[in-house]
């Protein structure tokens, strides 16, 4: 049985009802976390694969883009989710998938969720001299307020931030820039 599709991409071909619904369960997963829909598909046929997978064959698996394919391997790969495999005479590059949860949601935490905590302080200054320049006094202590709040829900997240990559076996990559940012928190 093959999946539906609203858009104006191929139905993908070869896909057996549990790998589809296999695939469906990373799309999700993808969403969730604000990843594209072609980066699921991706993750969840490799993850269904019983042996490492061409680019050509996700792209005739899935039914998605070529340029859909590349980006999301792309992306799988940066976030240590897919790696390449040498497959013994074949010159393709053949993809597997990353099984351990750990790693992957170390992946993800590193390159995705980090970047954004740590450039937040900056951010956070740029919006409080915004507010300094509001004309209308009661606007200005309600936005000041505001802002104090996010500095304290960003302070609270960068001492999580080595909690959970201690419990994710990772290396506290944070502790260099909370030290310029010790005053936030």
């Amino acid at each position: 049985m093959e999946t539906q599709r609203t858009d104006s991409t191929p139905a993908p071909i070869g896909l057996s009802p549990w790998e589809s619904a296999t695939i469906e369960v990373f799309i999700r997963a993808a969403s969730l976390i604000g990843l594209p829909r072609s980066v699921g598909e991706i993750y969840g046929c490799l993850f269904c694969a019983p042996a490492p997978q061409t680019f050509d064959v996700l792209v005739a698996r899935l039914g998605i883009s070529r340029g859909s394919v590349s980006q999301g391997l792309k992306l799988l790969r940066q976030l240590g989710a897919v790696e390449v495999q040498y497959v013994p005479g074949s010159r393709k590059d053949h993809y597997h998938p990353e099984l351990s949860m750990k790693r992957l949601v170390h992946g993800f935490v590193r390159d995705q969720f980090a970047p954004n905590l740590q450039s937040g302080g900056g951010r956070l200054d740029a919006i409080a001299a915004l507010i300094e320049s509001e004309a209308d006094p009661a606007v200005r202590i309600h936005a000041a307020q505001r802002i104090n709040t996010l500095r304290t829900w960003l302070g609270r997240m960068q001492k999580l931030m080595p909690i959970v990559m201690a419990a994710l076996g990772g290396a506290n990559f944070f502790n260099q820039r909370n030290e310029s940012q010790s005053d936030i928190i």
